[in-house]
């Protein structure tokens, strides 16, 4: 168990239910961690919109960019690729959005949104990498997402 104290459990069935995604800080760089789970995401079959002001109406991966998460939903998860003094706000967006999980990546730690979500009924995935832990998990997500 992670930080978030979610169960491997819980983070399959996230992993497994989940369609749509929005990537916070999606990146047009491939050697920025942000592109290569973006990539693997698309891979796995999730309906994936990367969300980043900077290169609004640009691709990345084929999918157009969008300048804020408000744009991208409806959605299941948000997946934050921010740094974590930035990610609150991100947490809150999510919130007003109407996704039903947020998922901080490795090194982004924001114990008070945290809690702000968990009270808005989100779950939270907190200092973890979807990559990471589908491959621990063993999991085969394929082409064929619902």
């Amino acid at each position: 168990m992670g930080i978030d104290g979610q169960t491997d459990t819980t983070i399959r069935a996230i992993l497994e239910n989940t369609r749509r995604i929005a990537v916070v800080g999606a990146s047009a760089k491939p050697w920025r961690p942000s592109h290569g789970v973006m990539r693997f995401l698309l891979d796995c079959g999730y309906d994936v919109t990367p969300v980043n002001p900077g290169l609004a109406n640009q691709r990345i991966h084929g999918r157009p960019v969008v300048g804020r998460l408000e744009e991208a939903a409806p959605l299941d998860m948000v997946d934050v690729f921010r740094n974590a003094a930035l990610a609150g706000a991100v947490v809150d967006a999510a919130i007003d959005s109407g996704a039903r999980v947020v998922w901080m990546q490795l090194g982004v730690i924001d114990h008070a949104a945290a809690e702000r979500a968990r009270t808005a009924g989100l779950t939270v995935v907190m200092d973890r990498c979807p990559v990471i832990e589908a491959r621990r998990l063993g999991l085969r997500l394929g082409t064929a997402r619902h």
